[in-house]
């Protein structure tokens, strides 16, 4: 058995060693060139353009009245009746000290705003504009099929452009 894999294998490097091949290229001519086609859409923007009249609104302040404690006498109590709704113990007496702190200065901090009004004093004139967009849908040539045809096969190459020849390469081998 290893006598007949041996010279198999003896015949097999013995013909590689004696195996020859050559190249020959050749131009086969282009008998139709088919455009490939794709759908884009182009958006072309313009815009839309209006004038439109905006209200002029000024402000004016009306004081409710001198600053007075009445804001945080009010805070301070609501705070600490709310944190002695709070925990337990030594913590329920901090949290009711705590909430009378932080309701005496939201409470003071209310007191102590304006009350703000406004009124229209006029209309300006404001231009106003929107980019909108055309769209139109072109049919565009992206590649070219060529065809030709060698010895009775059909070749088939695309490429960017119409060609005129195809370049072949045929490798004999004996």
């Amino acid at each position: 058995m290893k006598k007949i894999i041996s010279i198999a294998l003896a015949l097999t490097i013995g013909a590689a060693l004696y195996a020859d091949s050559f190249v020959i290229n050749e131009k086969v001519k282009v008998v139709r060139s088919k455009p490939i086609y794709r759908d884009v859409v182009k958006r072309t923007p313009y815009q839309e353009c209006w004038d439109e009249q905006v209200p002029v609104t000024s402000y004016y302040n009306e004081r409710r009245g001198p600053n007075t404690p009445l804001g945080a006498l009010i805070g301070g109590v609501a705070g600490g009746i709310i944190g002695h709704q709070v925990g337990g113990g030594h913590g329920k007496d901090v949290a009711t000290v705590g909430g009378a702190i932080l309701g005496t200065i939201v409470g003071n901090n209310l007191s102590r705003r304006d009350n703000r009004g406004s009124y229209v004093s006029g209309y300006r004139t404001v231009r106003k504009c929107v980019t909108r967009y055309d769209e139109t849908q072109d049919r565009v040539i992206t590649r070219y099929r060529n065809i030709a045809y060698y010895h009775g096969r059909k070749i088939v190459k695309i490429s960017d452009r119409p060609l005129r020849f195809i370049h072949i390469r045929k490798i004999i081998e004996y």
